[in-house]
Order: C-alpha cells, then structure tokens, then sequence
C-alpha cells in the first residue's frame, strides 16, 4: 500500500510509524506479543499484511479478519472506530445523552488474538458510557435483526452489531444502524471514516471495560426485548391452524444464534417447535461441521438437516445462517430429492404468501394505491408481475438492504404499507417493525405458510408452479467469476461501454439482440426519456443491466467484499402456462453467450466459480 499522500514517507517508514504507535496503544497482551514477535524477526511481509492499510468503514461498516494491526479487527481497532463512530453521532444528534445506542453480538471468538464479538461490544460500550452516553447493551447473543428492531422500538440514536454473519470463521464485523432503524447509507460511512481518522489514539478510561458494569447507563435490553419482538412478530401470524398442522420442520443455526430465537418465534405462533439439528443447534465459533457456515452454498451446510428430517420424517428444512438474518428453505419432493428453494423462489411464494394473507383482512381495494413491496435490482421481478395484476406498487432498489430498509421507512413515514421486501441473497423483510433482513421471522412465516398450504394438500413446490401459472414464468441464473485484479475488472466493463470501439454499448449478445441498457456506474439509461437512471449511481462499482428483446434481464456487478464478478439473469415469461423446460433452455442460451461475449474469461484471465 503507498504511504497517504502528503506523508511524504516511505512505505517502510511508515510501517515503522504504524507498528510503535501500536506499540504505545494496544493493551490486549495477546495481539502486543504478536506485534513485537513479527518485529523481533523482521517479518515484513506479516507487518505489510496487518499494517497495509486501516480497514475501510463502508456503508456495510467493517468487516475483516481478527488478529492484530490496524488492518485486523481487535480490542484496539474496535476502539478506534468506535470512538470516531461516538464523535460522528455527537455531532448529528443533541440528545444522543438523552436516547442513548443498543449494542449487541454474535458468537464469534478467535482465542489466538483474544477477540470475540462479546469481547468487542464490551469494549464498544465502554467507549460511549466514558462519554455518558447510554448504552443498552445486550447481556448475550442476538440475531443480527435484534439491533434494528431496537433501534426502532426504543428510539435510540443509533444501532451496533458485533458480527461477520456468515463469513469464514476468523473474521469478524461491525455493523451500523442509524436512528431510522435502517443501516447506513452515504455519506454517513464518509463522515464516520474521517472521524475515526481523528480519534484514533484511545481515550483515557478506554480499556477499562470493567467500569461500565456499576454504571447507570448501562441498560441490559435482553428480556424487554425478547418479550416485545415476539409480541409484534404475533401480528404476522394470520391463521389458528397451526397448532393442528401435521407438518414437521428441521431447523439449523449453523452454530449460530438462531435456536432458542427461531424456537420463541413458532412458539409465538402455536406452531409445535421444529427438530434442531444436534450438532448444530449451539453456538460455535468453530462452525465444526460444514466448510463455510452459509446456507446459500445449498446443499453441503445442510447434509446434516437431511439426515435429521428423514429420521423424523419432517418434509421441510429451514436453515438460518450464523447472525440469524438470511433464511434457506428445504422441501423434500415426492421422489424422495430435497429441493433448496433459490432466494428468488421464498422471495416468490413469501410475496404471494404476504399479499394472500394481507387481502383477507383489507377487502377495500383502495387500500392498494398505498401498499408495496420492494425488492433489489439484481433479485427476481416476480414480485413486480405480482404486483401489475393485483394493483398494488413495487419499487426496485440497489443492491443491499440498506438501500431497501430505508426505502422502506421513508415510504411507512408517508403513511405507506409496506408488505415485504427481499434480496436473492437469501434475505426477506416479511415484518416492517425490523427495517432489514430477518432470519428469524422468514423462518416462521415460511412454516406458517407451508402448515397452511398442507390443509389445502399443497407442496410449497406446487404453490410455486401456481405462482408462476398466474403471474408468468420467472426464471432465473446466477453466478460468478473470481478476479483479483481490480485494472482487469475496469478493462472488462470499459470494453462494455465501448464494444464498436466508438463509445457505444453493445447491441447484441450473440443470437439475442438487446433492448435497453442501464449502467448505473455511468448513470446512463436509455429507456427514459432523458438518457439518465432513475437510481443512484456509484462511480466506485461496476453494475450494467442488459435488458433483451426476448424478455430476459441481465446484470452484471461488481462485488462490495468479494474478487468477483458476480452476473445475475432472469427470463421473465407473460401469464399463462409457458413451458419452464423451454424458458431455463434459452435462459441457459442466454447466460453462456453472457459468458463468452461479455465476460470472455479467457482473454482476461477470469476464474469460474467452483462447484
């Protein structure tokens, strides 16, 4: 990493800065050891790694691997951004010492460099009660969803979850909400940025978290909490089958938070509690048992779910990740496979699911004109094909539930229902009370809805084909390429942008001839009228949708916290009862000629995703 401009230092005279600063600053025994050992021996490439450069604090916050340097999330580099995070709210909020911010955390911990999520709030909460601010601090793990609920129940200033949800295991996180309930977006990760900058050498009662446990600020929000969440989930429960459902659910948490939580929610609901995977059911920062704790990678985390559910004879599996805010679906088919359901597919039946059930109680159809569900840019337009023959409004974000949590609070404060928003990543909103993804919700309405599907003697996989009947086919691929070369990565989307070589995006991909073009790096869109994109754009990602003549849609991004080229496709079918084999024949068509006239991997070197 060059030295910041105008240091005017070498890259090995700062490493030095860096490293005796450290050496002042840090009091964890464990990462200071660790320091002075890699000096000791000269290790320069090792100090390069830790010391490279301060890690960025992004819209998402931090989030990065533990161990030591500033590069690293530690007791020191948690102190600093907090610090900057405590100046940045002084100065936005005057009665940040009237309201006050909630603090939670997961279950992460690296015992090699002393850190843990609940080591990391801790200090987090140290720094804010030395400056009197309060500070409600959970006494123990929460899903990530707690935070903004939080926020939003209690009317604080501003939110703090401790966790790297379903990254590899040395990593950990800092996750920020702001007062509206919602995570942040810019410029407030520029504001906090700076301010951490200028708060970086830690303040005198810093590291004495032992302080805050005789403080009056500090407020444990555990059991108040716990009690009022499942109150308000109560409200989302439509139907009094459940308690007779004959229904079996599996659930995993992935050695993460979710169990006690996920068993609270179908409790609230007179559901009979699902079957935990035993090996998974408790928290576990080793996540032993799979090779990355994500439920998106589909069937691999959950061989042990399989196992389990056809011992029990249950049918559905509900998986949540590690910080319990994304949700997996599982349903085993009558030929004895088990079907993961893409992220698109529960965005799909839990859209209809909520509009079904939302109708039912509002008969009045001028309800409709305020109604809305919102979905990502890249994520399936089912809900849009839903929402054209219904009569009720969708709205299409960026990537990213920050942008849909507060889309989603700036429409409730025009007096607006918001049914349900989700991303393909495997995130939903089914409950406006949390303005973000919320694994712990989705799990139970997704039951709910699979309990009442069975009174009708329906799969959630038919229900799913009946959607697609009614509304249209949607049809969908996604994938990705590795790059680690972020000069590559611009020359690919530059060629994009000039593919006659006069400034001109291409007209066609192969055989499929292209329709519309948005590039929301560019601003640029052709569809409207004066050329420019209705969403906002960002000069520092890569994302340019392709809209085809046929009906397909196709985006390609870049990614915020990934090497990769990620590339989202979708065919989108009128009503009727199309034929599904025919649409994922040309959909595939259309993604391999994505791939080899636009990403061409070859001539820049690309690595395809592995299976």
């Amino acid at each position: 990493m060059a030295a910041p401009e105008g240091s005017g230092l070498g890259e090995d005279a700062r490493l030095d800065q860096e490293t005796a600063q450290w050496l002042r600053w840090d009091k964890n025994s464990l990462t200071l050891e660790a320091v002075k050992r890699l000096i000791a021996e000269g290790n320069k490439e090792e100090l390069r790694k830790c010391f490279g450069a301060r890690m960025e604090f992004g819209t998402a916050g931090l989030r990065a691997a533990m161990g030591p340097g500033i590069s690293r999330m530690n007791d020191l580099t948690i102190i600093q951004t907090t610090q900057g995070f405590c100046r940045y709210l002084e100065k936005q909020f005057s009665d940040l010492k009237q309201k006050g911010i909630v603090i939670s955390f997961d279950a992460r911990a690296h015992p090699s460099s002393g850190g843990s999520s609940r080591r990391f709030a801790r200090l987090a909460a140290t720094t804010f009660i030395s400056q009197g601010i309060p500070v409600y601090l959970f006494s123990d793990i929460t899903p990530t969803p707690f935070v903004p609920f939080t926020v939003s129940h209690l009317k604080l200033c501003a939110g703090i979850m401790i966790t790297a949800s379903h990254n590899p295991k040395q990593d950990n996180g800092y996750k920020v909400y702001w007062d509206n309930g919602a995570q942040i977006i810019s410029p407030h990760d520029k504001g906090i940025s700076q301010a951490i900058e200028e708060n970086l050498e830690p303040w005198p009662q810093a590291w004495d978290d032992s302080l805050i446990d005789s403080s009056p600020l500090l407020h444990n929000p555990s059991a108040s909490i716990n009690n009022d969440y499942f109150e308000d989930l109560k409200k989302y429960c439509f139907h009094s089958v459940n308690r007779e459902t004959k229904v079996k659910f599996v659930h995993t948490s992935v050695h993460g938070v979710g169990h006690s939580f996920v068993q609270s929610a179908f409790k609230a609901f007179d559901l009979v509690p699902p079957e935990a995977v035993p090996e998974q059911k408790d928290p576990d920062p080793e996540f032993p048992t799979v090779k990355y704790p994500n439920p998106e990678e589909g069937k691999g985390v959950l061989t042990l779910s399989f196992a389990l559910a056809d011992k029990t004879k249950a049918r559905i599996v509900l998986a949540n990740d590690p910080d319990a805010d994304r949700l997996a679906v599982a349903e085993k088919q009558d030929s004895g496979e088990w079907r993961v359901f893409s992220g698109n597919e529960l965005g799909a039946l839990l859209g209809w699911w909520l509009f079904t059930s939302w109708k039912e109680k509002n008969q009045d159809r001028s309800a409709l004109k305020d109604t809305y569900m919102l979905s990502s840019t890249v994520s399936s337009k089912i809900l849009r094909a839903i929402a054209l023959k219904e009569g009720f409004h969708f709205e299409e974000t960026l990537t990213g539930f920050k942008w849909m949590g507060n889309r989603a609070k700036q429409l409730i404060d025009q007096g607006k229902t918001v049914l349900f928003a989700f991303e393909e990543a495997i995130g939903y909103m089914c409950c406006p009370f949390v303005l973000d993804k919320d694994g712990v919700s989705a799990a139970v309405i997704s039951a709910e809805l699979a309990s009442f599907l069975a009174t009708k003697n329906l799969s959630l996989s038919q229900q799913l084909k009946a959607i697609y009947v009614e509304y249209g086919y949607h049809i969908t691929k996604a994938s990705y390429f590795i790059c680690h070369d972020q000069e590559t990565i611009k020359k690919l989307f530059e060629n994009l942008r000039n593919y006659d070589g006069k400034n001109n995006y291409p007209k066609a991909c192969g055989k499929f001839e292209i329709s519309a073009i948005r590039d929301l790096t560019t601003g640029y869109d052709d569809s409207q009228p004066d050329k420019k994109a209705v969403l906002p754009t960002s000069k520092s990602s890569q994302m340019i949708t392709f809209t085809f003549a046929n009906g397909g849609v196709a985006t390609m991004r870049t990614s915020g916290t990934e090497p990769k080229i990620k590339y989202y496709a979708e065919l989108c079918a009128p009503p009727g009862n199309s034929d599904p084999e025919q649409l994922k024949k040309e959909l595939n068509e259309l993604v391999s000629a994505i791939e080899e006239h636009f990403f061409q991997p070859q001539k820049y070197n690309l690595q395809p995703k592995a299976d």
